[in-house]
């Protein structure tokens, strides 16, 4: 089977950029043991409790849906064990301005603002911008997670 001239050298763009493929999808970041950590770690609970963001400890921890959530001390854990929805980030930590696209975009967890409630994370302060001179883009948001978009 012969090759022409521009398949082999699609065929050889293709092989080069597929590394680079991984680089755009989502980062995850990880606990020391692999396990995915909520939030790169930040407390969810001190955005609430102390109205800024704050790292959590790995001594504090605790598995809830698939992720690990880190928390300063044993009083944010246990108020995180009692009621963890109260407490979670919108979208699962994802940036809540990608999410109103139809894309998960990595947030940031020191860019954030609390809403009727919940937590909402955004990739930059330039996205966070967006989300305060848009009031309907927090619900464009929650409709396309909500239909899996």
């Amino acid at each position: 089977m012969t090759q022409c001239p521009n398949q082999r050298r699609l065929l050889l763009t293709a092989l080069a950029l597929a590394p680079l493929a991984a680089l755009l999808r989502p980062r995850t970041a990880l606990g020391a043991d692999g396990a995915a950590l909520g939030l790169k770690g930040y407390d969810v609970v001190a955005y609430f409790d102390e109205g800024k963001p704050r790292l959590g400890l790995p001594e504090h921890q605790m598995d809830w849906d698939e992720r690990r959530y880190q928390f300063n001390g044993p009083r944010h854990k246990a108020l995180f064990a009692e009621n963890p929805e109260r407490y979670l980030p919108q979208f699962a930590g994802f940036c809540a301005v990608g999410v109103s696209m139809g894309k998960k975009v990595v947030a940031d967890p020191t860019v954030w603002k609390i809403v009727d409630g919940r937590l909402y994370v955004f990739s930059s302060p330039k996205a966070l911008e967006m989300a305060e001179k848009d009031p309907e883009l927090l619900k464009r948001s929650q409709q396309n997670w909500s239909s899996g978009k």
